[in-house]
């Protein structure tokens, strides 16, 4: 790993931070950012669902959850031919890396033949890959690899403690097996998590602090806000007590943070920015992150959309990143 980067950072450490005045948490944050990444830019993505719903998992935040009572219809996984339309769509609207996205617990072999060309389609695009299948298998991980693959999502969610209480049909050790299938293929990790689940501050400490002190930090750090679904468990306990929504000062803090811990990795300001401030979006930006999601829709939760992107981008100053070709994590090793 580069000399800037580490990985002994202890939970003191990071509750220490956290713990900062907030103007010199910014500080410290915006001084890691500018020495490590372009100021001023920042990646736009696009995520897809290729196959949505009537995932037997019960991760208590998701709509895609056959446990759950959301409406969500289960799908097919989406022919690859329309996959790859809407990629074309996506970077014609200025997106660089498109992600892919399947409510699987696991994807079968059968399905991996479909998987392979809409990965090779949308490389063949010029774009930045992205999937995100569930767990996978070794032999799995190395076809993705084979066909290309820049990145794999596994996101840990929440801290190791307060896992069990968001999902139980799949353990937190699982979710790092299938982080190290990835890095052994040579295909680059996107990992992070959700807040706004209900968790303290000591749970975002842990979340981060996981992340932080794995043996390579994620090249892609995405950082969600719940967006509460109702019919899900979190969605209709944060219904009822609504004060266990993250404040926006804390959200923004936590961005801080991942940047701080982890200098190299794109820090990505993921799921509900529909409901965030213009101003709360400007302060993620100057904690460090830099790549969004654009577009109207996120896997099923809604998204602010293009135009939206393009007056605050204008606002601020902002411009979107210059594509380029994405380095392959054994590259980034040697």
């Amino acid at each position: 790993m580069d000399a800037v980067s580490r990985n002994d950072w202890s939970r003191e450490d990071i509750a220490a931070l956290f713990d900062l005045p907030f103007d010199e948490l910014m500080w410290r944050a915006q001084g890691v950012h500018r020495a490590h990444h372009a100021v001023g830019e920042v990646q736009l993505c696009t995520l897809l669902s290729i196959k949505t719903g009537g995932c037997p998992e019960d991760c208590g935040y998701c709509s895609q959850s056959a446990r759950a009572e959301t409406g969500v219809k289960a799908t097919k996984l989406m022919d690859v031919r329309a996959v790859l339309q809407r990629a074309a769509e996506a970077r014609d609207a200025g997106s660089q890396r498109f992600c892919m996205g399947a409510a699987w617990r696991n994807p079968k072999d059968r399905d991996m033949d479909a998987i392979i060309a809409m990965i090779e389609g949308v490389r063949s695009m010029g774009m930045e890959t992205c999937m995100t299948l569930g767990m996978l298998t070794p032999s799995q991980a190395q076809r993705l690899a084979g066909a290309g693959l820049d990145y794999y999502n596994h996101n840990i969610d929440t801290s190791p403690e307060r896992y069990g209480d968001v999902i139980t049909t799949r353990s937190f050790d699982e979710r790092l097996e299938t982080l190290e299938h990835v890095r052994s293929a040579g295909i680059n990790v996107c990992c992070g998590g959700i807040v706004g689940m209900g968790e303290t501050r000591a749970d975002r400490v842990g979340f981060v602090h996981a992340l932080a002190t794995l043996p390579r930090h994620p090249e892609s750090v995405p950082v969600n806000a719940l967006v509460p679904v109702k019919g899900t468990v979190l969605g209709d306990m944060l219904a009822d007590t609504p004060l266990a929504k993250i404040d926006d000062i804390e959200f923004v803090r936590t961005v801080a943070v991942a940047r701080i811990t982890m200098p190299l990795s794109m820090v990505r300001l993921s799921a509900g920015r529909e409901s965030m401030s213009e101003a709360t979006q400007a302060l993620c930006f100057m904690a460090g992150a830099n790549s969004i999601f654009t577009g109207d829709k996120l896997l099923t939760a809604g998204n602010r959309g293009d135009s939206a992107d393009a007056t605050l981008f204008a606002k601020l100053g902002l411009k979107p990143m210059a594509a380029e070709e994405p380095m392959r994590a054994c590259e980034v090793a040697a």
